[in-house]
């Protein structure tokens, strides 16, 4: 695959990952009581919503702007460790936000050519 098409698909693959964080931040800004039973059952106050969904959106974004995406990656995999993290104290499955972690890091290897010098794929 040509080196263009590698780039975009890595950009296709971070937009949609960066709408699916953008939703998920979303709904932890509508007051709605599934999302309230949601977070209670993972064990966090009802408090920390707003500021889940404030970081999550952050980081979402920070990821899909170029100059500060492999920030932006770094931090989403900081959280998307808490998550992991969290699901897995209650006994929840937490092979989505392992999955999405590893999705986080392919499209950004795909899309900066720059991470090919410091995570080589040897052939």
């Amino acid at each position: 695959m040509a080196a263009s098409k590698v780039v975009w698909v890595g950009r296709g693959l971070s937009v949609l990952i960066t709408l699916l964080l953008l939703f998920s931040a979303a709904m932890k800004f509508v007051n709605n009581a599934e999302v309230k039973e949601g977070i209670a059952h993972l064990g966090l106050p009802e408090r920390m919503l707003i500021p889940l969904g404030i970081l999550e959106a952050s980081c979402a974004i920070l990821f899909l702007i170029r100059p500060v995406a492999v920030v932006g990656t770094i931090l989403l995999t900081g959280y998307l460790g808490g998550a992991i993290c969290t699901h897995w104290r209650v006994g929840d499955p937490f092979w989505p936000q392992i999955l999405l972690a590893l999705f986080v890091w392919l499209a950004m290897y795909l899309r900066e050519p720059r991470l090919k010098e410091v995570l080589p794929v040897r052939r």
